[in-house]
């Protein structure tokens, strides 16, 4: 939004669209489905290793006194142990927006004739990167069953980034198709970034469908960056804490960007939670799994009420309804104290993306969208 202060704007701040993010409530207690954060807390771990972080005496305050490790070199490590790869091969970031801003400034280009892909509909801060590094990009359109099509992208370009499984959609694209996009985008030294914020859902659940990650995949395609979020699977979206895993040559420039920006963008706080959290992968397999069966039983409960809903590896569920626009079923919930997310765009105005609350709030969510239907 400009304000009357715009003439001090340079004009790259001027043209820039930015991201508008989900509404964050503030006293008003309203059910909060619309940022996609896990409703569950997250491991008592992760409690513990903040607040013995805070209290070591021999630390003498240095939690807070010191500037945190800029390598995280603990959690990487820790990182690199669950995923079976190398500390080297891992980085670190302020979420996996910084991560991801970071991979559009290491590997995309301004060149029109080898502009950046990703979908016309996918996660809204990719067109908002490229345009604040002047990136050029094109858009390639979901199919019309709202499907990314992997061949759609076996052309020349200067990369591609989506994710898997796509947002708001939450469809995921079988591991072998992207495996032969990165393989035809190594042959023409261009990345691909798979931006993997929900994977971990599809895992959970146990179906054929659901999201795979490529992080096995990694030395065989030293173009191929994986992007990571401890915001949904992990319930630290209050934290801020992403990482990535690729080849070390693709790692060694996501360092160089960010120690030309800020070298110490993950706070120590920030680590040991995150550190925490990586450590105890159970906690975090049995919530997920909990999450994905609630996600079933809502699909099966919104498409009795009339709802088309797509296929959803991810934890929300994007949906809309025959006989009502997207933007009154919004506002009706809103009314009810129900919050979920709508884009007024082409396409998809009359879906909802619906994030998966407790088995109690998305009964309460049910019956206000069956009062709304009915």
């Amino acid at each position: 939004m400009k304000s009357e202060g715009d003439r001090y704007w340079n004009r790259r701040v001027r043209d820039l669209k930015p991201y508008i993010p989900g509404e964050q409530p503030g006293r008003e207690r309203l059910i909060k489905l619309n940022t996609n954060e896990n409703p569950y807390p997250p491991s008592p771990d992760v409690s513990e290793a903040v607040e013995t972080l805070l209290h070591e005496r021999e630390a003498r305050g240095a939690a807070l006194r010191l500037y945190p490790d800029p390598a995280c070199t603990e959690l990487r490590e820790a990182i690199a142990a669950r995923y079976g790869v190398k500390p080297e091969e891992v980085f670190c970031g302020n979420g996996s927006d910084e991560v991801l801003a970071f991979g559009f400034a290491a590997f995309f280009e301004s060149d029109e004739a080898s502009p950046l892909l990703f979908p016309d509909i996918t996660y809204s801060f990719y067109p908002v990167y490229a345009d604040l590094w002047n990136i050029r990009y094109k858009t390639i359109p979901l199919n019309e069953n709202f499907e990314i099509r992997t061949e759609d992208y076996l052309v020349p370009s200067g990369g591609v980034v989506f994710p898997n499984p796509n947002a708001p959609t939450g469809i995921a694209i079988p591991r072998t198709e992207i495996l032969r996009l990165a393989e035809y985008l190594k042959g023409r030294n261009r990345v691909l970034i798979v931006d993997e914020a929900y994977t971990a859902f599809g895992r959970a659940s146990g179906t054929e469908n659901g999201a795979e990650s490529l992080v096995p995949y990694i030395a065989d395609y030293p173009n191929l960056l994986t992007v990571h979020t401890f915001s949904k699977s992990a319930s630290l979206a209050g934290l801020r804490l992403g990482f990535a895993i690729g080849g070390g040559e693709l790692v060694e420039a996501l360092c160089r960007i960010r120690d030309s920006f800020n070298s110490y963008t993950v706070d120590r706080l920030a680590q040991a939670a995150g550190k925490a959290a990586v450590l105890d992968a159970s906690y975090y397999e049995a919530i997920n799994r909990r999450l994905v069966g609630t996600r079933g039983r809502v699909s099966v409960s919104l498409k009795d009420l009339g709802f088309q809903t797509l296929p959803s590896s991810a934890n929300f569920i994007f949906a809309r309804h025959p006989r009502f626009a997207g933007k009154e079923i919004f506002r009706r919930l809103r009314e009810k104290g129900i919050l979920v997310r709508h884009w007024d765009r082409d396409r998809i105005r009359d879906f909802l993306r619906i994030s998966i609350g407790t088995d109690d709030e998305m009964d309460v969510f049910i019956s206000a969208c069956g009062e709304i239907v009915n």
